[in-house]
């Protein structure tokens, strides 16, 4: 199944066996992708690997979601450097708003 979003943004879904399902991703990475993606990972019972080796650009909104899903057992994959080290370090800014109510934190993905 592929998917295909506007400003270039792609989201293909490969099952690898029974247990594994892979959401390979490419383009550029927007607020306005994340919704879809959240719904899509929603659906999966199988574990879930998000591929973004042909992810060229990410926003903030997006690499929060990445974060908070890699927080939740969604395993993420080649990663360009950059979008790695944001994702570390908002992982922290995500668990804090997890915990205090006044945040506005606890959404699932």
């Amino acid at each position: 199944m592929k998917l295909h979003m506007a400003m270039g943004f792609r989201i293909e879904r490969l099952v690898s066996g029974e247990d594994l399902v892979v959401l390979r991703l490419s383009g550029r990475m927007h607020t306005e992708h994340v919704d879809m993606l959240r719904g899509l990972l929603g659906l999966e019972e199988a574990r879930v690997v998000v591929d973004l080796r042909e992810i060229t650009l990410v926003d903030r909104e997006a690499v929060n979601f990445l974060a908070l899903s890699e927080a939740q057992g969604v395993e993420l994959r080649n990663c360009a450097a950059y979008i790695r080290e944001w994702v570390d370090r908002e992982r922290p800014r995500n668990d804090a708003d997890r915990t205090d109510p006044k945040a506005g934190g606890g959404d699932d993905i």
